[in-house]
């Protein structure tokens, strides 16, 4: 564990948000027969299945940002619709189960706060405490479109400006309360389960974080939350499986529910693969 330590200390003194800012940049320039041989490239490294994508040819994608937040074909994701919640991204499930204490596990031995992931709003917190909680992380191989779990009304919306630590299962195992250090953009949805936060969570060289109804969030960031509110003519519904935001390069997708509001399937563990659109959990059954 302790050489785990050393390994990720690389991670504290690089410039993280000058690094990615500058990744980003290079991401959504459009070089020509650069940009698809570099796609070419990922596309072979990390086994992108481009069969899957409305655009299969890869000379297509004018920049690599447009590559990686490619569209896929909607028949290559079926909505499991006989479930309440179904899952927001493809990935990896790192972590889920129930918030106590505060706490959320991130990794073996190591946990993260509620409080703390939701920027410090103590009443905010103490909704979800004794709740559920799951962490999706998309790799470089996924497809980087974030869904809706279940329909839901936006209410709010905060960006919480942090570090860009990776958030790979190596970091998650050696950096403490990694997902509340990283900067993030948390979004509290009103469902016929009660209330549903969606947080985006920023990582090393993920160039931009994006709504549907916003567009980017940041870049640029600051260093004070930025609240936004949604009520009256500003109303925002979106039905379960529609599109909620997008990462130009990957990273994490965690959900909050509040207590006694869903049980997740049993046969999802730490490690097991998703796809967008499988199911995630149903509502919990009243005692």
């Amino acid at each position: 564990m302790n050489f785990e330590r050393i390994k990720s200390f690389p991670q504290y003194l690089i410039p993280q948000h000058a690094v990615s800012l500058l990744m980003g940049n290079l991401a959504d320039r459009p070089l020509g027969k650069i940009t698809t041989s570099i796609i070419n490239w990922f596309a072979k490294k990390y086994h992108v299945n481009m069969q899957e994508a409305i655009h299969e040819d890869t000379a297509y994608f004018s920049t690599f940002n447009a590559f990686f937040t490619r569209e896929i074909k909607p028949e290559t994701r079926p909505l499991a619709q006989e479930y309440a919640i179904i899952q927001p991204a493809d990935g990896i499930v790192s972590q889920l189960g129930k918030i106590e204490s505060d706490q959320m596990i991130q990794a073996k031995g190591h946990f993260f706060s509620c409080m703390d992931i939701v920027g410090g709003q103590q009443n905010l917190a103490a909704k979800f405490n004794d709740g559920h909680f799951a962490n999706i992380y998309l790799s470089p191989k996924d497809y980087h479109r974030v869904h809706m779990p279940i329909r839901g009304k936006l209410l709010e919306m905060h960006h919480i400006p942090g570090k860009l630590f990776s958030v790979n299962p190596f970091t998650a195992r050696t950096v403490p309360n990694l997902f509340a250090r990283n900067e993030r953009v948390l979004c509290l949805f009103e469902t016929e389960l009660g209330l549903m936060a969606q947080i985006l969570v920023g990582a090393t060289i993920v160039g931009s974080i994006e709504t549907v109804w916003h567009g980017t969030v940041t870049p640029p960031s600051s260093s004070e939350i930025s609240s936004f509110y949604y009520e009256g003519d500003n109303a925002i519904t979106l039905e379960q499986g529609q599109e909620m935001g997008r990462f130009k390069l990957g990273s994490t997708v965690i959900l909050m529910f509040e207590p006694n509001k869903v049980s997740f399937l049993a046969q999802l563990q730490s490690e097991s693969a998703v796809k967008m659109g499988e199911g995630l959990g149903q509502a919990q059954k009243r005692q």
